[in-house]
């Protein structure tokens, strides 16, 4: 165990930082309206009463960088895992399907999933996941029938009160940070390199939100509404029309 280089977590944290508003920003200006309108559920913005273009442009754009926030920052967790747990236990990337990071500590060989939060996942994928589990550690066992292995889901955030799964362990939030770092207060202090300029990387971001907010709201008055109100009539249409193609 080797102690943890905080000058150089910095640096890799502000790199994996600036890339995040990077591709949450490319994400955004490579965005179309009418796409994002196809892939989302009308009937809800109806429900929600929303009666002006740029209250219901603004919804379907939380929308859709919410989710493609969320998959961006979670790979950025998983590096930023995988980097702390090599300088400390010499872990790194497995080359495993399902893997992402397999570690030896006190005598084990430690295989890892990594996910964002606890609730990742429905029953297949975690099935899927239990799967590559098994797959790994007899791949591994071939090579060294002595070989201890255990496997483990960790997620960068959140709780799991039973961390016993079976064949795996899930250790979530302070448990997983100090789990492969060995310290059990690295939960808490990972935030201010994650933070470090954050308000000055997110700024470009802001300025473009607003422009393609405004240029959404031309674009939907123009193709969506009658005299100042939506035509729900013409949006749900234009979301969900039978094409006339034939049913198998």
């Amino acid at each position: 165990m080797s102690p943890l280089d905080w000058k150089a977590l910095n640096r890799f944290a502000e790199k994996g930082i600036a890339s995040f508003h990077e591709k949450r920003l490319a994400s955004l200006q490579k965005l179309k309206l009418k796409t994002v309108l196809k892939r989302k559920n009308p009937y809800l913005f109806k429900a929600k009463n929303l009666l002006t273009a740029s209250d219901l442009v603004k919804t379907l754009l939380d929308a859709h960088l919410s989710s493609q926030e969320e998959t961006i920052f979670g790979d950025f967790l998983e590096e930023l895992a995988i980097y702390i747990n090599s300088q400390v236990f010499g872990g790194k990337k497995s080359s495993s399907e399902g893997i992402d990071l397999e570690f030896d500590r006190d005598g084990i060989r430690y295989l890892l999933s990594i996910k964002s939060g606890p609730n990742w996942g429905n029953s297949s994928q975690i099935k899927k996941m239990r799967d590559n589990f098994t797959k790994a550690q007899k791949v591994l066992r071939t090579g060294n029938s002595k070989l201890h292995v255990q496997t483990v889901n960790g997620c960068c955030y959140g709780q799991d009160r039973q961390a016993d799964k079976g064949n795996y362990r899930k250790l979530c939030g302070q448990r997983f940070w100090a789990f492969i770092s060995g310290d059990e207060a690295l939960y808490m202090r990972i935030v201010e390199p994650i933070g470090h300029r954050a308000r000055e990387k997110n700024e470009d971001f802001v300025k473009q939100y607003a422009k393609v907010t405004n240029l959404f709201a031309q674009e939907f008055m123009r193709d969506f509404c009658v005299d100042g109100e939506i035509d729900w009539a013409k949006l749900v249409e234009f979301n969900s029309a039978n094409l006339g193609e034939k049913d198998d």
